[in-house]
């Protein structure tokens, strides 16, 4: 469909073509309404109707035969009114009755019994009655609007089609959603029932919920789950026709996919094409691995779904809940939801509670041991139990974890299982904390073998063997089936994962993700604090250390690994240290919210280490500092117990303190922009307006991923989020995109800075090259005396103010893009100066093309104003020490001043931009006169550019140019002639066989003839006129007989009038 010629009514009618060939009856609105208010219509009495009545009386009448006709007529008088105040509230209950039927009760047999009236048949698509109307006008209480296209499931309205004409382009897909917000408030009544809101223009088409804003429509672009644009670029509408509205699929979306969440206000929420084929793949490999006899190497495996952070996997667990709970194959399975931290589990539950509708069931959570344990142990069937994988542990008096379910429809869903699904190694802490014992006690001669065997009393609290955490899991439910969801790929180098999980089951990477609009891209900024260690403080260091890891009861590579942590943690919270980091991390972040409002995390070390952080930015801010939770500017976010050391105490809050802070966090507007962390939120917290995270603590593989991935939410005008290292993490990102890489993810997810640097490193190194052998070392304390210097050397090479203006601009633009790397800044004040160097050459130039240098220079010049040099463009006369002229009365004094300037180069340029801008203003209107000089100008700079005379010689050229322009500006008054007399005088004295003939006064009577004439016949379009310049050109020619003009000159001297007269004949026109 390309074109101008494509109309709104054609892209509907295609709609309806798609959307018949998919099995929906299709028809026009005005068909099935009422023709006059008197008469009722085939389909609806009143244009007041948003339900086809009839319809959903015979659908309730054909899929409830059990039901008695009163009880069904009531649940038909239940949707058509359901009387709930609130839109949201209302389609919130329409949708439960959509999904579990609607409650009646009626008397059969002396007794009431109570039962539910089924809307939808969820099982047979043909049992449902599929109708698609266009042009559906609707009578609200004010106005009457006419939704494009309504698609009708058993008389109920559930999707609303709005659409904009793809050849106009002031309607886009926008004015389509803004459309449908104004339909919520002028025809509420069609919204009660509405499952889903689709926008196109015919070309881009997406999808969202009734609450969904601009950020939330989503395109769906695929129609099998597998491939992605099926149809090509600019079929979006198609694809999200036959992708959504094939009638089996969209039975599946309406009843597992749409949920409600309470976030202080109710909100709708549905799932995307990833996440809709994402669980149907799961289930389909669940049903599969969870079968007895399904093959030994695929069972219990249910896969991994690897989506990207940032891609609502949150709501995907919850759309698999739902599905696997009523999936009659599963046979009313349990589900066992399995994270690894607390906060997770607490932050996953809560989205799981607030979605019970959709569930069937009330998740439960087992907060201790004994309680998951009570939870699972002989349960018969049902549950959705949450829990973290640290309460799988054996008790003191068992050796191994005992079978809690040996039942086989038991799923068990782990939640960011990159992290703690591999623990199946086994280790022997006895024998690790006796071996470490004996080396201590060493006897110089006796054998390591005897003191091994010291007696074993101090060791009985400790285990021979111990096993991971996900080793119990598997003791305790062994014929469960698992599934992960990851947001980062599974390490390829673990086996482990495969043989846990079985392969992936469905992608979502972060180009997909991007493209899509569902996250937006990452960017990453070193900025490296480095570390320093004093050679007197390291034995020290080592026995501090020592006596930290004493009580490591794990292996000694645990133990050495948990030494060099503590050692790197002496270092990173160093205060000299912690000074620098909190300077630039407030200068950076103050920077950032000039340009992008939102808020950062910063990511440190040790619950210390935030603490020294909070108190050395807050040094430097005190504003931001407020004890009270509810008010200031920065927090600390952190666990802690009664045993803490004072320094922690104030930063150590209750679990409702931590939640009303999250809310502050999460509200754009609320003025908490700056949280510090060391693990709290950086897995499963989501706040958009988030968008630069500072990271001062190593981290590596998923962890580093999953916590960068932070800064990707959709929000608003966010471009990206910024990652800053202050660390050097920089190895391990690549690692870990070396790992995503290789496990088929497309897309880097962080965009490196250092990109950047290399062309300002290189656009450096070529102005270095062009200033070579000069010196302007202190141009920190002395630009504004170096500058003429500079910019006279510039002005010496050949082409070298345009190579120096045009490499400058490179590298100011490539600054631009790194302006806070350390390799940047090591740069930043040289560039401002070399800018302002740019700026002198270029001050006086033409006027357009300094405008654009100035658009172009805009974005460095804020970006460098902090620097030592002001980047302002500078005055070049003032800067080479010359008074400034008055454009056009070029004095002898002034270009005496010129001729002794030291900056030869300079001089030069100097009297070309006068001398050009003296012809432009002086000669603007005399063709002859601006020919002439600027003909003689240009021979002069020609023979010094190609060094054929020396500087000295062409600044005398010019200076003897000067006066000769000087003098002939001043002609006109010796002459008794204005302005435009003189122009005509020239034009007529530029033959030197007319002059000698004529002679001066001959040629002032015709200027002055000739300057009345045609000033009295010219109109404002006349130079474009032919027949008016062919009239002209006669009454010059004649003129010019009359006055005895050398014939053979006549008709060159009458073209040059005319140009001169047109010229002119703007300035007439006006005057």
């Amino acid at each position: 469909m390309g074109g101008k010629g494509i109309t709104e009514d054609q892209v509907e009618q295609a709609t309806l073509e798609w959307l018949a060939a998919l099995g929906w009856e299709v028809g026009h609105g005005p068909d099935v309404s009422p023709p006059d208010a008197k008469t009722p219509g085939t389909e609806r009495d009143t244009y007041r109707e948003v339900a086809l009545k009839h319809r959903l009386r015979d659908a309730i009448r054909r899929l409830n035969p059990h039901i008695p006709a009163g009880a069904q007529d009531e649940a038909c008088r239940m949707v058509l009114n359901p009387n709930i105040p609130g839109q949201v509230q209302a389609n919130r209950q329409m949708h439960r009755w959509l999904v579990e039927g609607v409650p009646v009760q009626y008397q059969k047999d002396g007794e009431t019994r109570g039962d539910r009236v089924r809307l939808v048949d969820w099982s047979d698509t043909a049992r449902n009655d599929w109708l698609a109307l266009n042009q559906f006008s609707i009578q609200g209480p004010k106005l009457t609007r006419r939704p494009d296209v309504v698609l009708f499931v058993n008389g109920l309205p559930m999707v609303v089609v709005e659409l904009k004409n793809p050849g106009d382009e002031n309607a886009d897909l926008w004015a389509a959603f803004n459309q449908l917000q104004a339909y919520k408030e002028d025809i509420p009544d069609l919204f009660q029932s509405n499952a889903l809101l689709v926008i196109s223009d015919g070309i881009e088409a997406r999808v969202g919920s009734l609450t969904a804003d601009q950020e939330r429509f989503m395109a769906w672009r695929t129609i099998d789950g597998v491939t992605v644009d099926p149809l090509g670029a600019m079929k979006e509408l198609e694809t999200l026709v036959h992708g959504l509205f094939q009638r089996d699929l969209l039975l599946d979306y309406l009843r597992h996919f749409i949920l409600f969440e309470d976030e202080g206000t109710l909100v709708k929420k549905v799932a995307g094409y990833h996440q809709f084929h994402a669980v149907r793949a799961v289930v389909e490999s669940v049903l599969e691995a969870s079968n007895p006899k399904a093959d030994a190497s695929r069972r219990g495996k249910g896969g991994v779904v690897w989506h990207t952070q940032g891609a609502g996997k949150s709501i995907e667990m919850t759309c698999l809940g739902g599905k696997l709970m009523q999936h009659p194959q599963m046979g009313n399975p349990t589900l066992v939801v399995v994270t690894d931290r607390n906060d997770l589990d607490n932050q996953l539950f809560g989205v799981f509670a607030g979605a019970a509708e959709l569930l069937r069931e009330t998740p439960v959570q087992a907060d201790t041991r004994p309680k998951l344990r009570e939870l699972l142990a002989n349960r018969p069937s049902g549950g959705i139990i949450f829990t973290t994988i640290q309460k799988f542990t054996p008790g003191e008096d068992e050796d191994s974890f005992p079978v809690l379910s040996d039942r086989h429809n038991v799923v068990v869903i782990c939640d960011e299982a990159h992290r703690s699904q591999y623990g199946f190694q086994a280790s022997m802490p006895k024998l690790q904390r006796q071996l470490k014992e004996a080396r201590k006690a060493s006897a110089a001669n006796e054998p390591l073998a005897l003191q091994v065997a010291e007696p074993a009393a101090d060791y009985s609290a400790l285990r021979n063997v111990r096993y991971g955490y996900a080793q119990h899991l598997r003791d305790g439910l062994p014929n469960a089936t698992f599934v992960a969801f990851t947001g980062t790929p599974v390490s390829l180098e673990d086996r482990d994962t495969r043989a846990v999980f079985g392969d992936y089951v469905h992608i979502y990477d972060v180009e997909q993700a991007v493209k899509d609009g569902a996250t937006v891209p990452i960017y990453y900024e070193s900025r490296l604090a480095r570390l320093e260690l004093q050679e007197a403080d390291a034995p020290l260091l080592d026995d501090e250390v020592e006596e930290l890891t004493e009580d490591e009861e794990d292996d000694t590579a645990k133990a050495a690994q948990l030494r060099r942590w503590a050692a790197l943690e002496k270092l990173v919270g160093a205060p000299p240290r912690i000074q620098k980091v909190a300077a630039d991390l407030v200068e950076h972040f103050e920077n950032r919210l000039a340009s992008l409002d939102g808020k950062a995390m910063v990511v440190a070390m040790s619950r210390e280490i935030c603490v020294h952080l909070y108190d050395a930015i807050v040094a430097l801010r005190p504003g931001w500092h407020d004890p009270d939770p509810e008010k200031g500017a920065i927090k600390v976010i952190m666990t802690g117990s009664a045993s803490d050391k004072a320094l922690l105490k104030p930063h150590i809050t209750s679990k409702d303190v931590k939640k009303r802070l999250e809310r502050r966090y999460k509200d754009p507007v609320d003025p908490f922009k700056l949280v510090i962390v060391r693990d709290m939120w950086l897995t499963g917290f989501d706040a958009p307006c988030m968008h630069t995270m500072y990271v001062d603590k190593p981290m590596k593989g998923h962890n580093l991923m999953q916590a960068i991935a932070r800064v990707n939410r959709v929000f608003k005008d966010k471009p990206g989020g910024l990652v800053v290292d202050y660390i050097g993490i920089a190895n391990e990102l690549k690692a870990a995109l070396k790992d995503y890489t290789q496990a088929k993810g497309r897309g880097k997810p962080t965009i490196a800075a250092e990109d950047a640097l290399a062309v300002l490193l290189e656009k450096m190194d070529v102005l270095h090259d062009m200033l070579h052998g000069l010196d302007y070392t202190d141009f920190r304390t002395r630009a504004w005396q170096l500058l003429p210097g500079v910019a006279n050397h510039v002005l010496g090479l050949e082409d070298g103010k345009k190579r120096f203006a045009d490499t400058v601009l490179a590298a100011s633009k490539a600054f631009a893009l790194c302006c806070t790397l350390d390799g940047a800044l090591a740069h930043r004040d040289e560039l401002a100066f070399l800018q302002a160097v740019k700026a002198a050459l270029t001050k006086f130039g033409t006027s357009g093309k300094k405008l654009s240098d100035e658009q172009k220079e805009h974005a460095l010049r804020q970006i460098i104003s902090k620097a030592v040099v002001s980047a302002e463009v500078v005055d070049i006369f003032k800067a080479a020490g010359l008074n400034r002229p008055d454009i056009g009365i070029l004095s002898e004094e002034f270009l005496e001043d010129v001729r002794h300037m030291k900056e030869r180069n300079l001089a030069v340029e100097l009297l070309e931009r006068l001398l050009k801008d003296d012809i432009r203003s002086r000669f603007k209107t005399n063709v002859v006169q601006q020919a002439k000089f600027s003909e003689l100008l240009q021979q002069s700079l020609q023979r010094y550019r190609n060094r054929a005379i020396e500087t000295a010689q062409v600044i005398e050229e010019l200076i003897e140019m000067a006066r000769k322009f000087r003098a002939a500006a001043m002609r006109g008054e010796r002459l008794g002639l204005n302005g435009d007399e003189m122009a005509f005088y020239d034009a007529l004295a530029n033959n030197e066989a007319a002059v000698r003939e004529l002679g001066d006064e001959t040629l002032k009577k015709i200027a002055v003839e000739l300057t009345q004439k045609l000033r009295a016949s010219v109109t404002v379009d006349w130079s474009v006129r032919e027949t008016v310049r062919a009239r002209l050109r006669v009454m010059v020619k004649t003129l010019l007989k009359r006055y005895k003009y050398p014939p053979d000159r006549q008709d060159a001297a009458t073209e040059t009038v005319l140009r001169q007269a047109e010229s002119l004949s703007a300035e007439w026109a006006i005057a």
